[in-house]
């Protein structure tokens, strides 16, 4: 067995209350329906973690029991370490969240990319092989996963801005700064938009984020 294949992967994610989550896309489509796509989402990722054979670790921000679909992510939650976000800056609950989430191979991802698989998390923990961090870029310039077996490699986190056009390539560069090997491992889309969602959707049709999308749409017709 590779010592890759035995990790955990941290799911940095909010609790999907309407108004509190995806609020950029609640504006064009209702804050309600925004919240259940997010709730679809991180339902699939979830579900993709499960598939990979992982640990799940949650590290949440918001109250669960405010949140769209809560039943169902309680359920599939069951096993499931869940922690919470610590921090005043998202920077600040990254590194902390990886420092709960303590040492060994982690794949830590968020709750906006309802194509991740299982296949694609395993992946990015195995690309750690001869290196120290692995990033999994996004086209709009951020990052959809980020691996690691020391902790410590998180602290970077602290001195990057988030959700910039350039957060990856920042990201990359002050890991290499501090010394660490860095690989990027395959892209993958956040969802951020309408037209996110709607290309997403249609890359996944199986996905519980794909029916979440065409109930909406046949909704607003």
């Amino acid at each position: 067995m590779s010592p890759y294949d035995a990790f955990t992967v941290l799911v940095m994610a909010k609790a999907p209350v309407p108004g509190q989550v995806k609020t950029r896309l609640g504006a064009d489509i209702g804050h309600d329906r925004a919240a259940d796509l997010a709730a679809a989402a991180l339902l699939d990722t979830l579900e993709a973690v499960e598939a990979s054979g992982a640990s799940g670790h949650l590290c949440l921000a918001g109250d669960l029991s405010h949140a769209v679909r809560r039943h169902e992510i309680e359920r599939v939650l069951d096993g499931w370490t869940v922690t919470d976000q610590r921090g005043d800056d998202f920077a600040t609950r990254l590194v902390r969240a990886h420092a709960d989430a303590g040492d060994g191979v982690v794949v830590q991802v968020g709750m906006d990319t309802p194509q991740v698989t299982g296949g694609a998390l395993r992946s990015a923990a195995a690309a750690l092989a001869g290196h120290d961090a692995v990033l999994g870029p996004a086209p709009d310039g951020g990052w959809w996963a980020l691996a690691r077996r020391d902790p410590a490699v998180a602290e970077v986190l602290a001195g990057v801005e988030m959700s910039t056009a350039s957060t990856c390539v920042d990201t990359e560069q002050a890991l290499q700064r501090a010394g660490h090997r860095v690989a990027l491992t395959r892209p993958l889309t956040d969802v951020d938009t309408v037209a996110d969602a709607r290309n997403v959707a249609r890359q996944v049709p199986g996905t519980r984020f794909a029916q979440a999308w065409h109930a909406l749409a046949e909704a607003r017709r």
